[in-house]
């Protein structure tokens, strides 16, 4: 039986290659994502590994929860105390800010959307200012305020080389600077800063920028001697430090400075492993289909086998047999694509600015292990069914030609497809709209299980779709018309296999339309109703200003009033909370709609919140919220309940007081701008003052809320690429189930050209049965899509996303995108079956 597996594998090696497309893309999905986390999981461990000195002293709650230096620091009297310390070697103080940024010769800022902006002193230490293998290759170290370093890769970024006068923006009072450009910091033996800017100031420098000319260090990192241990250093150094002072190990405070961005990659990870499930999801359909297929048309054959004494169980094994080297092999190609795949994906990442071309690709055990596991696994289970199926059919009669599927069989996948379908439904209802644990879990088992249920149940439920085209095309192509729909309904269990392919990849897709759509009409109306002023001023990543703008902008002619607010992370039962920040004099300009409460009652060491904040929270007026700042822990009284509010950008609001004295730094992060809306050109004055700052930009309502959208526009974009591979797959099912179901009616289709059958009528035939099955995929799908994306807005309709939008032309163009795509997919099956010899077709077996 092996031997006669491997025979009849070699013997359609063509047919069999098909379908490890499927295979091969779902795999080479898995295995990219799994290189690429992997690899920048590596490149972050190493970086952070690298800027540590053996012990770090650093202020207690030092920086906020995001990472940034908090106002706390290091006085540079306590050095000379550490110095003292027997294990230590040396000392040195370290000053570092975020929102540091080169500009370059075009006026665009380096980097900025995704790795950070550093700006640092310059120390010489042995592994210079403290980034492991970090040198300066070209120039000399900076001295005074008007020189300054680049690392290598920002340097070719922006096209600057030493000499130069270059520009660098800050969010200090000085924001804008224009030093000269006097070396050139790189990785000796390799490394990468992963896309970060990094600029070097000498130490008064730095320390005047960003410690307002303090003489005082963010923290200071020990050295240890030869053979003194971090640990031991550790608890030498914590014996010299004041009480709200701490010393960590330098591995210590390397886990923690990366844990929050490796739980980032982990969400990636698990956001790219999605797609590879729905890619696996879909080809599994495929493979049903494709050994459904080889096992119809090897009927006499394994009737043959059964005569002659093999038993169920042989069968059935000799099927999985062929089904494990297809994996194999499948698994293998794609494990070589998903290296490919990897590398895209970095180029991909490298467009945002994170550059993980010093870091070489990391191929770990799991990957391997991952990629055969599911290749192996997947192509086994699916080719599962039909083998099982195949031994349920008596041997004389599987002698016949085609064996149609029986009512009762039929009567038994309806059944199974209702029973999934109530079951996805309960598990999505708990998934959206009750309070359980793991609730995107619920969802996703709940999406799937009816995507299958339907799936199952479609060989009935599509009848009358079937019938309908069948009638649809015997009126319009005649008998052409009427064969290609009478081929659709002889064996409707393949016909919505293939076409269940396409219908979940549209599903997701139409979803996501949906929610996409709903999100951005959700912004427009929010904005619409509560924009307040005439113009908002802000960072264009995300980031902080100097608060001296707001003066500057408060002198403007035709500005009457200047709001200010901060944005910023705190900590609240081991999770990051949001807080904004307002001037409570002006706080009525905002025009906040409060539920309980009043404005007037914001003052210092009070908070506002949200509705939704409050109703999850269960916070009332009068109730207290305890959130953990740079400061320590604080608690504050909330005084009111307010609606949602965009220009408030976070559920808890507090005044710029109580944010500065949580240790936060003095940086406004938005201005809301009022005019006397008499003056005529307030907006080119108001860029004016910005026009040096390219990272803060002034925006009228307009522009604001498509600055709102932008994000939505990315992240659907971004799912619409991914869940391109899963139609590319169900595209290859539909040519491959139309060329395979060609070769097992290769005597019928002889017998029709026979009889006079031309070879246009053939094609024309071949492309009606691909359409039925595209169209029939595509209406599923969309129809599946607009329930699925109405239920999950509702489910968030208290998030602040109250609209429901469907986009109808958009839809539109994915049933008409079906029509192309099964015109297309049936192309080289058509031409192969009118290239049949008639008379070699007749004959065959």
């Amino acid at each position: 039986m092996i031997r006669a597996a491997l025979k009849s594998l070699l013997g359609r090696k063509l047919r069999l290659l098909m379908s490890t497309f499927a295979i091969v893309l779902g795999v080479a999905f898995v295995a990219g994502s799994l290189v690429f986390s992997d690899t920048l999981s590596r490149s972050f461990t190493a970086l952070f590994a690298s800027t540590v000195g053996d012990v770090v002293v650093r202020p207690d709650s030092g920086t906020t929860v995001d990472g940034a230096p908090s106002t706390r620091t290091i006085p540079a009297s306590l050095l000379d105390d550490l110095r003292s310390i027997p294990g230590a070697a040396r000392v040195d103080g370290n000053v570092s800010a975020v929102g540091v940024f080169v500009v370059d010769k075009e006026n665009k800022v380096v980097g900025g959307f995704g790795p950070p902006g550093f700006g640092v002193n310059w120390s010489d230490a042995p592994a210079g200012h403290g980034l492991e293998g970090l040198s300066i290759t070209t120039g000399h170290a900076p001295h005074g305020p008007d020189e300054v370093v680049l690392d290598a890769k920002t340097a070719e970024r922006a096209n600057y080389f030493v000499g130069e006068r270059i520009v660098v923006v800050t969010s200090a009072d000085r924001a804008r600077l224009t030093p000269r450009l006097v070396g050139i910091a790189d990785f000796e033996h390799g490394g990468s800063l992963n896309g970060a800017s990094l600029s070097i100031f000498d130490t008064p420098t730095a320390q005047d920028l960003f410690l307002d000319g303090k003489d005082a260090y963010t923290d200071v990192w020990v050295t240890a001697k030869d053979g003194v241990s971090q640990e031991e250093l550790r608890d030498q150094v914590a014996a010299q430090l004041p009480q709200d002072v701490e010393a960590v190990t330098g591995d210590d405070a390397a886990d923690e400075s990366a844990s929050e961005l490796l739980k980032a990659i982990t969400f990636l990870t698990t956001f790219l492993l999605i797609f590879a499930g729905i890619a696996l999801v879909v080809g599994a359909f495929l493979i049903v289909n494709t050994f459904s297929i080889l096992v119809a048309q090897r009927s006499r054959e394994l009737a043959l086998l059964r005569a002659l004494g093999a038993s169920k169980r042989q069968v059935t094994w000799s099927v999985q047999l062929e089904a494990f080297v297809l994996g194999v092999i499948g698994s293998t190609i794609g494990l070589g694509l998903g290296v490919l795949l990897a590398m895209a994906i970095r180029a991909f990442f490298a467009n945002f600015g994170l550059d993980l071309s010093g870091q070489p690709l990391v191929f770990a055990p799991r990957t391997f292990a991952a990629s055969y596991a599911v290749g192996v696994l997947v192509t086994m289970a699916a080719a599962w069914l039909p083998a099982r199926r195949t031994t349920r059919i008596a041997p004389v009669q599987a002698l016949r030609d085609d064996v149609a599927m029986p009512e009762s069989a039929l009567h038994r996948r309806l059944l199974l497809g209702i029973v999934l379908i109530v079951g996805g439904l309960a598990s999505l209802y708990l998934g959206l709209f009750s309070d359980v644990t793991h609730g995107g879990w619920w969802t996703g088992a709940g999406v799937l299980a009816i995507l299958l249920g339907v799936a199952s149940a479609s060989p009935v439920i599509s009848r009358p779709f079937l019938s309908l085209a069948r009638w649809v095309y015997a009126g319009l192509f005649g008998t052409v018309g009427n064969l290609a729909g009478q081929n659709s309904l002889r064996n409707p269990r393949r016909t919505t296999a293939t076409a269940s392919a396409l219908m979940i990849g549209l599903t997701l897709a139409c979803t996501m339309a949906i929610v996409g759509d709903s999100a951005k009409a959700s912004v427009d109306q929010t904005v619409q109703e509560n924009f307040v002023g005439d113009f908002i001023v802000s960072n264009v990543f995300g980031g902080p200003f100097s608060p001296s703008i707001a003066k500057r902008m408060a002198n403007v002619d035709g500005v009457t009033e200047v709001v200010r607010e901060r944005f910023q992370f705190a900590e609240r039962d081991g999770d990051r909370q949001g807080v904004a920040a307002t001037d409570p004099a002006r706080i009525d300009a905002l025009e906040l709609k409060m539920l309980s409460g009043s404005t007037s009652d914001l003052t210092d060491g009070t908070v506002l919140v949200k509705k939704a904040f409050a109703d999850d929270h269960d916070l009332a007026v009068g109730d207290e919220l305890t959130l953990k700042v740079p400061s320590g822990e604080e608690t504050y009284r909330v005084t009111g309940v307010m609606d949602d509010n965009p220009l408030v950008f976070a559920p808890v609001l507090t005044t710029i007081d109580t944010l500065t004295a949580a240790g936060f730094q003095d940086q406004d992060n938005a201005l809301v701008i009022m005019t006397d809306h008499t003056s005529v050109g307030v907006q080119n004055r108001l860029d004016e003052v910005v026009g040096d700052l390219p990272i803060v930009t002034v925006k009228n309502e307009a522009e604001f809320a498509q600055e709102q959208r932008q994000p939505i526009d990315g992240l659907v974009r971004t799912i619409f690429a991914l869940l391109g591979l899963a139609l590319v797959i169900a595209v290859l099912g539909i040519v491959n189930t139309l060329a395979l179901s060609i070769i097992e009616r290769t005597r019928e289709i002889g017998m029709l050209r026979a009889i006079g059958l031309s070879r246009a009528q053939l094609r024309r035939m071949i492309t009606l049965e691909s359409i039925v099955i595209s169209v029939l995929g595509a209406v599923l799908g969309v129809g599946l899509g607009i329930g699925f994306g109405i239920a999950l807005m509702y489910a968030v309709r208290d998030q602040g996303l109250e609209v429901i939008s469907v986009p109808e032309g958009q839809l539109a163009l994915f049933l008409a995108l079906s029509l192309v795509i099964g015109v297309l997919a049936a192309v080289f099956p058509a031409r192969r079956a009118a290239r049949l010899d008639v008379l070699r077709a007749i004959a065959t077996e």
